[in-house]
């Protein structure tokens, strides 16, 4: 009986024309595909991308320095000097970041009590070189000012939950 069975769909091509009909029907339906350049797809406001430091509405760097990022990072990317300042906060005189050692751990945005260092929403920053990928803390302030709206908005996002 399974002869005849195999011989009668063979000789109907029953396989072929149930594979034309599934694809007839997926041929009318919505695409999911995007066209990744022109077309972004949605980001979580949790995703952890490129490292930014903030800044407070006034302009000040939000960095205390209490190194706590740097203590925290299992890579050790994180290097940190700092030194008093005339009114006799703490302010950061060199901030490195690592970028070739960094494992996108997030363990240093969790650790800074002010949210001075945060990943940002961008994950688009490819370098030709290993020296592009250390980061410093000019453009590490850099990309939080270009940053700094998207960044909010996911802090925001994210608060009901922490």
């Amino acid at each position: 009986m399974a002869f005849v069975d195999r011989t009668v769909r063979s000789l109907f091509l029953t396989e072929l024309l149930s594979g034309m009909w599934l694809t007839l029907r997926y041929f009318f339906r919505p695409k999911v595909t995007l066209n990744y350049p022109h077309e972004k797809g949605a980001l979580s406001p949790r995703f952890r991308g490129e490292h930014v430091l903030r800044r407070y509405p006034s302009g000040e760097e939000r960095c205390i320095a209490c190194k706590l990022c740097e203590a925290i990072c299992p890579a050790q990317a994180i290097t940190i000097e700092a030194e008093p300042r005339a009114d006799g906060s703490r302010r950061t005189t060199r901030y490195d970041i690592d970028m070739t050692k960094c494992i996108y751990c997030g363990y240093c945005q969790e650790s800074c009590p002010v949210d001075a260092i945060v990943q940002g929403p961008n994950f688009e920053f490819a370098a030709e070189t290993r020296a592009e990928l250390f980061y410093n803390k000019e453009k590490l302030l850099d990309n939080g000012d270009r940053w700094e709206y998207e960044i909010a908005l996911n802090i925001a996002k994210d608060a009901p939950y922490r």
